[in-house]
């Protein structure tokens, strides 16, 4: 189906253009959201009286979404999650609990400006892209540990994810007598 942006969609193409795209596509988000009109005569009049408010419109959103990307641009967001000693979350961290964790610091974000390719599932710093328009993204830090303490420690630097680093005691590995008294025994017997 061929369509007529109504405004810059990442991917497609940018304002005004006639893209052609897979019908449900066109039918289910572009359409209904109001970023598209089908590809027509009478809609490619209707887009050419309307582009001087649309394009303010976009250039209004930008701005909007350029102040709130530079309020947000390096903040790093705290999430306290239950985890294994070796650091794997019991669960994991989605688009839509960073999109939370910022709209709780007072930001409007949904968790469609979250660019997140998996789910996180292990402590520690992750930088995250919030796409907050087609042109403006901000980069935060997600920091996620097992409790506001450990959250600090990993801004530090620290690797939290051995049982020394968690609680404070060293690990020491089995010694070679251990081993080299059993072999000696069942020699022998």
């Amino acid at each position: 189906m061929d369509v007529i942006l109504l405004e810059r969609i990442s991917r497609l193409g940018q304002m005004g253009e006639t893209v052609k795209v897979k019908d449900g596509f066109a039918r289910n988000f572009l359409l209904p959201q109001g970023k598209a009109l089908r590809a027509n005569e009478a809609n490619k009049k209707k887009f050419e009286g309307q582009r001087a408010q649309l394009e303010a419109r976009n250039l209004e959103r930008k701005t909007e979404a350029q102040t709130i990307a530079d309020k947000l641009d390096g903040k790093t967001f705290v999430a306290v999650r239950s985890a294994g000693e070796t650091g794997q979350l019991y669960g994991s961290v989605t688009t839509r609990d960073i999109a939370d964790l910022i709209t709780a610091e007072g930001f409007s974000i949904n968790r469609n400006q979250v660019e997140l390719n998996t789910p996180i599932k292990t402590i520690g710093l992750h930088k995250i892209v919030l796409t907050l328009h087609a042109e403006v993204e901000a980069n935060v830090t997600i920091n996620i540990a097992r409790t506001a303490d450990e959250a600090e420690r990993q801004v530090k630097g620290e690797d939290l994810t051995s049982a020394e680093a968690i609680y404070g005691i060293e690990e020491t590995p089995l010694s070679e007598e251990f081993f080299d008294e059993d072999e000696e025994g069942e020699e022998n017997a």
